[in-house]
This record gives C-alpha cells, sequence and structure tokens, in this order.
C-alpha cells in the first residue's frame, strides 16, 4: 500500500498559509494544522470589543481557514515560552518590538517538536520570498531551516521552486514542479491562486495581526517595561495594552481611559485589579489607575477622565472612585485644560 504522507502547516488564518495548506492538500497529502498563542494577535476580539469595528468579522481567522480547508485546527499555547524569544531576540527586532526572525525559527521548532511527537513528515509554511524585509529575504530563509532543526523538513510551497529542493520533493512524496515561485510583495500571484481554489472570501491579505509590529503598540510595550523595571508582562497585560487612551501623566502611574462604550465595558472586567474613575455628573468614559499614586495624583487622574467627558466644558464635574476593594466614593474636580494636557503623556 501507498504511504499517507502527512504534513503540519502553520496556520496564522492570513491568505498566505490557507494557500500552502490547500497547495499540498492538492497533491493528497493530509495536513492538520497548528495556530501558536503568543497572545499578541488577538485581531478578533478587538474587533468585538469596539464599536467601530463592529462590520468587521467577529472570528478566529485561523480556525476560519481550518474550516475552509477541511482541516483538523490544534492551538498551542506558547505564551510562556515566547517571552524569551520577545525578551532576548537573537537576531534583533524589526521596525518596532517584532522579533520577526526569531519568531518564526520558534515557531518552526516548536512544529518540528510536534510532528515527531504525532507521527507527521514534514512541516509546510506560508512564506513567500521577498515579503517581509526582516524574516522573509532569500537569505534568511535557510536560518529558519537551520537553527529551528527543521532542515529539508520545512516546504514553503509559495516559494519552493525558487529554494533548494527539500526532503518531501527529493523523495517524491509531492511534486515540487505543481509547487509555485511565487516572490516580492506584490499579492496578486496569491490572490489569482485564491480564485482558482474557489477562496473568495480571506483575511486582509497585506495584513498580520500581531501588534508587536504596531508602532503606537510598541511604544505602550516599552513604556509598560520601564514602568517595571524589567522585561515583564502577563496575558492581562497585553489585552489592556490593546484598549483605550493611555496616558501617563508621572512616570509612577498611568491612566487608561475607554475611548467608546465597547471598551469601557471591556475594562470593567478589570475593575477589581486596579483602582478606577467613572463620571457620574455628566456621561464619560471608564478609566483605570494602573501603578503607586502620591498625594495629588488621584485628583490629577480625576480632572484628565472629566476632559474626556461630557462635562469637559463644566465647572465641576463628579466622579465615582472605586477602590480595588469595591469601596466607592465620590470626588468633584475641575476638568483639566487641554492646554495642561502635555504631549509627552499619550502614549
Amino acid at each position: 500500500m501507498t504511504k499517507q504522507y502527512k504534513a503540519a502547516a502553520l496556520i496564522s488564518g492570513g491568505l498566505d498559509s490557507m494557500l500552502a495548506a490547500r497547495a499540498i492538500q492538492e497533491q493528497g497529502i493530509y495536513v492538520e494544522g497548528l495556530n501558536f498563542f503568543t497572545g499578541f494577535c488577538v485581531e478578533g476580539h478587538t474587533h468585538a470589543i469596539r464599536k467601530k469595528d463592529q462590520n468587521r468579522p467577529k472570528r478566529n481567522n485561523a480556525l476560519w481557514v481550518a474550516e475552509q480547508l477541511g482541516m483538523k485546527l490544534h492551538f498551542v499555547d506558547v505564551i510562556e515560552e515566547y517571552k524569551e524569544v520577545l525578551f532576548n531576540p537573537k537576531h534583533g527586532y524589526g521596525a518596532h518590538l517584532n522579533p520577526c526572525l526569531d519568531c518564526k525559527i520558534f515557531m518552526v521548532e516548536k512544529a518540528l517538536e510536534w510532528i515527531k511527537e504525532n507521527e507527521f513528515d514534514f512541516i509546510i509554511t506560508g512564506e513567500v520570498i521577498g515579503q517581509r524585509p526582516k524574516s522573509q529575504r532569500k537569505e534568511t530563509m535557510p536560518v529558519i531551516a537551520r537553527e529551528s532543526g527543521a532542515g529539508g523538513l520545512l516546504l514553503r510551497p509559495l516559494c519552493a521552486k525558487n529554494l533548494p529542493a527539500t526532503i518531501p520533493e527529493q523523495e517524491g512524496w509531492i511534486d515540487r514542479e505543481a509547487l509555485f515561485d511565487f516572490s516580492g510583495r506584490t499579492r496578486k500571484p496569491q490572490m489569482a491562486l485564491a480564485e482558482r481554489y474557489g477562496f473568495t472570501e480571506y483575511a486582509q491579505p497585506a495584513g498580520g495581526c500581531c501588534f508587536l509590529t504596531d508602532a503606537q503598540y510598541s511604544v505602550k510595550l516599552t513604556d509598560l517595561w520601564k514602568s517595571r523595571g524589567s522585561k515583564a508582562y502577563e496575558l492581562d497585560d497585553i489585552m489592556l495594552l490593546k484598549v483605550g487612551r493611555h496616558l501617563r501623566p508621572k512616570p509612577e502611574f498611568k491612566v487608561i481611559i475607554s475611548r467608546e462604550e465597547g471598551e469601557g465595558k471591556f475594562l470593567q472586567g478589570y475593575k477589581n485589579q486596579y483602582v478606577s474613575l467613572k463620571t457620574t455628573s455628566h456621561a464619560g468614559p471608564l478609566a483605570l489607575l494602573d501603578g503607586q499614586l502620591e498625594p495629588g495624583d488621584l485628583e490629577l487622574a480625576a480632572r484628565m477622565v472629566a476632559r474626556y467627558s461630557q462635562g469637559r466644558n463644566a465647572e465641576q464635574v463628579e466622579l465615582e472612585v472605586r477602590e480595588k476593594d469595591g469601596t466607592t466614593r465620590t470626588l468633584s474636580v475641575t476638568p483639566l485644560p487641554p492646554s495642561e494636557i502635555q504631549k509627552g503623556w499619550l502614549l
């Protein structure tokens, strides 16, 4: 009997990984998907929070891709292991705090462990030469294969013809001629292939959901590390950095102010972990206070929150101050004039 070869595909939820997996399925290979959860890619979650994103799909794109492909998908929690990659990337960061090359090496290494444990034969990724300036260059492709330990077991179907033949090609498990030679940043070949496969819907082709590639998010994460005196974070920190307006008027504390109703509802879930402020005399946002408050800091924070409420032009705005233990009290303040909100406060 002919052996049924099996491949594990790294599924991000984007178009490229979707096409790479389908290309190998088309050759009769059994494919299952792997999605490594670092905590920094929860696009569907943030869409669900924000009212302005209410018309965008509320879904996990990786799970949705697996459903389109009729493929089993495994979610692998790597939050703790990934910290070392983020804190000390051997190959450095990209434009912001994105350790893209080290990240790819790490994920392929984890995939290699998975295929050995589950008796699969090789690994698929959706990488395309020249598409990413840090991790997807012709000179970095061998680095990923070598440093992950995957070697010839790592196949990139979308650009395979631009690279040396891998073990699945050499051994005849798959037909190299049925693979592709995509390169560069244009997505036209991928979109044409999607049409050929009958995919009429897919995640934004030019995107990526990793918040570490976002300039504003990287500033907030750097600020978090600086305020704590060490490179450390938990999942709640990751989530909170994605929500609200973050202002640091003093080194010792930060104010997180909701920008809309959806964010306010989300921040309510953290009221037992932080001192919170909510305007009561006027409609306004919910705010969390992160850090150590010195005398006068609470009033300053309250004046900032009042500034972003409907009472911004009122003489006095009343707010409810809620402590972590649930006790509450009322504070009346004068909204902070725009001229006193310093540009450097906003992260």
